[in-house]
C-alpha cells in the first residue's frame, strides 16, 4: 500500500502543469471553462479567450490577474488570433500550452445546408485550430517546445446528417492534428486532440432542450449510461499537457462513454 500510494503521488506531481503558460479558446463556458479551472488548480497561468466578452471576464476574475486573464478573440480571425498569442505573451511572458477548444453548430439536413453557415462553422472549428496552432507554434518553436490541444469530436468518426458542417469540420481536425504533429515534432512541440461523447454542456442543452426522446436517444448509444461531464475532459487536457504525456503526439483521445465501439443499441431505464 505504501509503493502504491507512492507511485499515485509521483503520478500525481508529473501531471502538474504549474507555472505553465495556457490558452485556452473557448473559455468561458462548457469544456472550455473547466479546462481553465483544472489548469488553474494546477499551478499554470491561463488566458481564457472566447467573443463572450461578460462570461469569459466572470470565468477569469475570481482568480486574479496575476494567475488568469481574459481576452476578448474571434479564432477566425488571424489577426484576433495574432493578437491573443501577443497579449499572452506580453502579461505572462511566453505560451507552453494552447488548447483550440472553441467551436459551434448549426443543424440542417444536406439539401437545406446554406454555404454561408458551412462556411461559418468551419472557419471556427477547423480554421481556428489552424491559426492559433500555428501563431502559438511560431512562438513555442523558439522557446523549446509546447503543447497544442484541438477539441475534436467522435462525430470526426460517425456522422450526423443535420449536423453537416459540424461532422465536415471535426473529421477535418483530426487530420489537422496529425499533420501538425508530424511538422512541428522537430520543434519539442506535442500535438494531440480530444474526442468527446455527449458532455453535459449549454451546446448539449441548446440542441436537445428538454426534450425526453433525444436524450434517450444518446443514453441508448452510451453504454455508461450517462451523460459525459466537462470537468471529466478537462482531466484528459491536463493530463495531455503534462509531463506524463510526454510520448504521445499526433493521437485523439475519444471519451465517449463507450459510444464509438457501439454496435447495437442499448437498454435505457425508464
Amino acid at each position: 500500500m505504501m509503493l502504491r500510494r507512492a507511485h499515485l503521488g509521483g503520478m500525481h506531481l508529473r501531471m502538474r502543469i504549474e507555472g505553465k503558460v495556457a490558452i485556452v479558446t473557448g473559455g468561458a463556458q462548457g469544456i472550455g471553462r473547466a479546462i481553465v479551472e483544472r489548469y488553474v488548480a494546477a499551478g499554470a497561468k491561463v488566458v481564457v479567450a472566447d467573443t463572450q466578452v461578460t462570461k469569459g471576464t466572470s470565468v477569469a476574475a475570481p482568480y486574479g490577474e496575476d494567475s488568469c486573464i481574459f481576452v476578448e478573440c474571434d479564432v477566425g480571425d488571424k489577426r484576433s488570433v495574432e493578437g491573443l498569442v501577443s497579449r499572452t505573451i506580453e502579461r505572462f511572458g511566453t505560451v507552453d500550452i494552447a488548447v483550440c477548444n472553441a467551436g459551434i453548430s448549426h443543424s440542417a439536413e444536406f439539401l437545406d445546408l446554406d454555404e454561408e453557415q458551412f462556411d461559418r462553422v468551419l472557419r471556427v472549428n477547423l480554421k481556428g485550430p489552424f491559426l492559433l496552432g500555428q501563431a502559438a507554434a511560431r512562438h513555442m518553436a523558439n522557446n523549446g517546445g509546447g503543447v497544442i490541444i484541438n477539441m475534436s469530436s467522435i462525430n470526426a468518426i460517425v456522422a450526423s446528417p443535420h449536423i453537416v458542417p459540424y461532422v465536415v469540420s471535426k473529421g477535418g481536425l483530426n487530420q489537422l492534428t496529425r499533420v501538425m504533429a508530424l511538422g512541428l515534432a522537430r520543434y519539442g512541440i506535442r500535438v494531440n486532440a480530444i474526442g468527446p461523447g455527449s458532455i453535459d454542456t449549454e451546446q448539449l442543452a441548446n440542441i436537445i432542450g428538454n426534450d425526453e426522446e433525444a436524450h434517450r436517444k444518446i443514453m441508448a448509444r452510451t453504454p455508461i449510461g450517462r451523460l459525459g461531464q466537462p470537468a471529466e475532459i478537462a482531466e484528459i487536457a491536463l493530463f495531455l499537457a503534462s509531463p506524463s504525456a510526454s510520448y504521445i503526439t499526433g493521437q485523439t483521445i475519444y471519451a465517449d462513454g463507450g459510444r464509438l465501439p457501439l454496435a447495437y443499441t442499448v437498454p435505457v431505464a425508464n
